[in-house]
């Protein structure tokens, strides 16, 4: 049997009005150190995002979460925080914040396969 390994994750979501505080579930992020993997899987349902924010520019929201892509994957594009560790660049990309753009509580479990997890994660949270 193979051994599970610690990850955590985070759901990415849409808050167009934080005041409001309504938000839209768009993706997840995980990171596992064991299996030095930090993703992230996001879907933007245009659609419903009009529905609770008739006014909000998608195509800025999709830089943001491209960005979220950027910093994950260490990408130069990311900026310096893409230049960080795993583990920083997680703990920056899950650190509370009222943008748009924000992530939930961090939450842990234990996975064998990480991109599997985080594919499973996105079906069950955000599709």
């Amino acid at each position: 049997m193979q051994d599970k390994h610690l990850f955590e994750y985070a759901v990415v979501r849409v808050v167009p009005k934080v005041e409001r505080e309504e938000f839209l579930n768009v993706g997840v992020i995980l990171y596992c150190k064991d299996l030095k993997f930090l993703q992230t899987l996001y879907t933007l349902n245009e659609t419903k995002l009009h529905a609770i924010c008739d006014g909000l520019d998608c195509s800025e929201v999709k830089e943001h979460l491209l960005s979220f892509e950027r910093i994950c994957n260490g990408d130069p594009k990311g900026g310096p925080i893409a230049q960080l560790d795993a583990a920083s660049r997680f703990r920056w990309l899950t650190a509370t914040r009222s943008t748009v753009v924000q992530t939930s509580k961090v939450h842990p479990g234990f996975c064998i396969d990480a991109r599997e997890t985080l594919e499973k994660l996105h079906e069950q949270l955000v599709l």
